[in-house]
């Protein structure tokens, strides 16, 4: 993606998980409209008003939570502010990835750029310059439930605002003073309504869910063109894949898996070299690859779709409307992303285990011209044998990963806050699943184009031919036993780099061969 892309303006231009990515990445530059910074000023002088007139709101001049009936003295607002950040700062664990923590960034720059959640500009302008110098703050990853905003998470994402905390800064960790000192940087001095502000809302449900549309999407291109060469390899038939079929069940998801798998075969060799064979029909996790793969798709894009409103939201609390009204709800309640993360982890764990069922398929020899473990020479080699039992393991481990998180609540804040989402731990958890579904399509990759190899001299269709050209470059044909474990991890670095997808695009592009379809502009992340 290059540098020259369209500059964001937050709170005026509409976010998306790729947006958000390419700014995180430095593949995008981002700043507060000018339009944006008069709301976020009006904002805040209705809240200095509400604080002048005295009248008690939440958050502003009272206490939080349980201690929602505590009134607070004007000289008091702006220490309750500084204290609820430190307070809140309860994080355990292990730090979250620096990237999430970057965008849970710009998630709430996005979110109080719209002007209504009484944020000073001052805190905001810091805000951006921890972005736009990559002065990452260092976050727990458990500690959050979900709801009443991912306090923990956030209010150690905002520490450095005080001074307080440590950043990702320049490859090290290093406490924010330290950083500061080095600067000549101040902490923040945070206004009435400001440190509620910034610890209320989803912004890490909403980051974890932004890295799941981009994996969960890398995983769902990659799944779709293995299992095309999976076909080529085991000599599988293309009619499960005719438009004419899917139109008769026009699920999207369905009919672009289908066209796009018809568009990798053909022109094929080998699809043509068993046209006439007597096999009636394949196993389920070839011909079913359309409505298997293709239901994740349709899990995904509700994702997508869910996670953009959410991105374009304001999600704190209170909501400063005017200073004749404000509306204490519960716009920070994590449930909407929740349970479409469950939804897309469940997703996301039944490709892998559709291509764990295709790499057992390869293994067992009953296609012609295929031997059993992909190896001439087996009984002194064990051939791919093993590699399955690590598919299996991983894709079992994914089955026990998918409870949904969002089916739980446990009661806080003394029971004022009695229904939680958990959706903070559904994100974690759906990440977890991708890294494993990772290493599943690898191993999926490797015997797809094992398999592959049998079939020459005859060809496929141009792209997968090409693909399989690129594998080898990094993977040679295995005529005898190896170390198996290190072509596991050059085909895990495939996936993560889109080696594939990406020679899939080129070729497609070059040769004027199409791998567009009805749906395709909806099944893309940006």
């Amino acid at each position: 993606m290059s540098t020259t892309a369209h500059h964001f303006l937050f709170g005026e231009d509409f976010l998306t998980a790729g947006i958000a990515l390419q700014i995180a990445r430095g593949e995008r530059k981002a700043s507060i409209s000018d339009t944006a910074r008069e709301k976020i000023r009006q904002s805040e002088r209705t809240v200095q008003n509400i604080v002048e007139k005295g009248d008690p709101v939440y958050g502003i001049n009272t206490g939080f939570g349980p201690l929602c009936t505590t009134k607070i003295s004007k000289e008091e607002t702006n220490i309750l502010q500084s204290n609820i950040l430190q307070s809140h700062s309860v994080g355990v664990g292990d730090p979250i990835d620096t990237e999430i923590a970057k965008l849970m960034l710009i998630l709430k720059a996005q979110s109080l750029s719209k002007g209504y959640s009484g944020i000073a500009e001052k805190t905001l302008d810091r805000i951006l310059w921890h972005i736009d110098n990559d002065a990452i703050p260092v976050v727990p990853s458990q500690g959050s439930v979900g709801a009443s905003g991912d306090l923990a998470p956030l209010s150690h994402l905002f520490l450095p605002l005080l001074g307080l905390g440590k950043v990702h800064y320049k490859g090290d960790v290093i406490a924010t003073q330290e950083l500061f000192d080095s600067l000549s940087l101040d902490p923040i001095a945070l206004g009435p309504k400001e440190g509620l502000a910034l610890i209320n809302g989803t912004q890490f449900i909403a980051a974890h869910a932004v890295q799941l549309v981009a994996k969960l999407h890398n995983c769902l291109s990659h799944s779709d063109i293995i299992g095309a060469m999976m076909i080529e390899g085991l000599q599988g038939s293309v009619k499960p894949f005719y438009k004419e079929l899917h139109q008769l069940r026009p699920f999207k998801g369905n009919i672009h898996v289908a066209s796009k798998v018809k568009s990798l075969l053909k022109g094929s060799e080998i699809m043509e070299d068993h046209i006439d064979c007597d096999r009636v029909q394949d196993p389920y996790s070839l011909r079913c690859i359309p409505q298997v793969h293709g239901s994740s798709r349709n899990a995904w894009l509700h994702l997508k779709e869910l996670l953009e409103v959410e991105l374009n939201s304001v999600t704190d609390n209170p909501i400063i409307i005017d200073e004749e009204l404000t509306i204490s709800g519960g716009s920070f309640h994590g449930q909407p992303l929740a349970m479409a993360i469950d939804y897309a982890c469940l997703a996301a764990s039944e490709l892998g285990n559709i291509s764990d069922r295709r790499i057992y398929l390869a293994l067992e020899g009953n296609s012609p011209g295929v031997p059993k473990l992909l190896m001439e020479d087996t009984g002194i080699n064990s051939g791919y044998m093993i590699l399955q039992y690590t598919s299996a393991a991983l894709a079992s481990e994914n089955k026990g990963l998918c409870f949904p998180s969002s089916a739980d609540s446990i009661p806080t804040s003394l029971g004022q806050e009695d229904h939680v989402s958990m959706g903070s731990i559904g994100g974690r958890k759906a990440l977890r699943v991708i890294d494993n579904l990772e290493k599943i399509l690898a191993i999926e990759l490797l015997t797809a184009a094992q398999a592959f190899e049998y079939r020459k001299p005859m060809k496929s269709g141009i792209i997968l031919d090409k693909i399989h050209q690129e594998i080898r470059k990094h993977v040679p044909f295995a005529e005898k036993d190896r170390v198996f474990a290190d072509d596991i991890e050059e085909g895990i670095k495939m996936i993560k780099n889109k080696t594939i997808t990406t020679i899939a695009d080129q070729v497609s592009k070059n040769k004027n061969v199409s791998l567009e379809t009805q749906y395709s502009e909806e099944f893309e992340v940006y």
